[in-house]
């Protein structure tokens, strides 16, 4: 009778200690497993959103010299940059544009968080109406005074983090 009450007791601790483990365990099982689902469904994002620059010009005339070309008091550098990837890419003005001579770029806010100081700049899709693939986007970055000549950098971020960088002269 010993032998079959220390049994049943043993069983019971037994399922209980298995209850308690799987409490424990099955929670951090499902984290675990969410965030790996979340890691790739961003890095999924992240794959079919893809961008290369195709462009990139100054205001300048002919002999190389800043000119206000188009006569709205700023002088221009504009950057064409392409949807290569496979989404649409929304909330363009959350891109980040970093811009500036090699080696001392800054990061220039877009024309809504400026505040009204330059340097700023503005987009347009130049086919179309949103930035989907194969659209090309033209990023305009607006200063008061003209650029020094030299070669500058410029990188462009997407809000999910895809990016593309690029050197030009000016």
């Amino acid at each position: 009778m010993d032998k079959s009450i220390t049994t049943a007791l043993l069983i019971v601790i037994s399922m209980i200690m298995a209850l308690m483990l799987f409490n424990v365990a099955y929670p951090a099982i499902v984290e675990g497993g969410d965030a790996i689902n979340s890691m790739a469904n961003r890095t999924d994002e992240r794959m079919k959103s893809q961008i290369t620059f195709i462009h990139a010009a100054g205001e300048l005339d002919s002999s190389g010299w800043w000119q206000d070309v188009n006569g709205n008091g700023t002088f221009e550098v504009m950057l064409w940059v392409k949807n290569i990837g496979a989404s649409r890419i929304i909330a363009l003005d959350n891109l980040d544009l970093f811009f500036g001579p090699e080696g001392n770029f800054v990061r220039i806010p877009h024309q809504s968080t400026a505040g009204g100081a330059y340097p700023y700049w503005t987009w347009q899709i130049e086919s179309g109406t949103d930035w989907v693939p194969t659209a090309t986007l033209r990023i305009t970055i607006h200063y008061d005074v003209p650029l020094s000549q030299g070669r500058y950098f410029t990188k462009v971020t997407v809000p999910n983090g895809a990016a593309a960088e690029y050197f030009l002269g000016l």
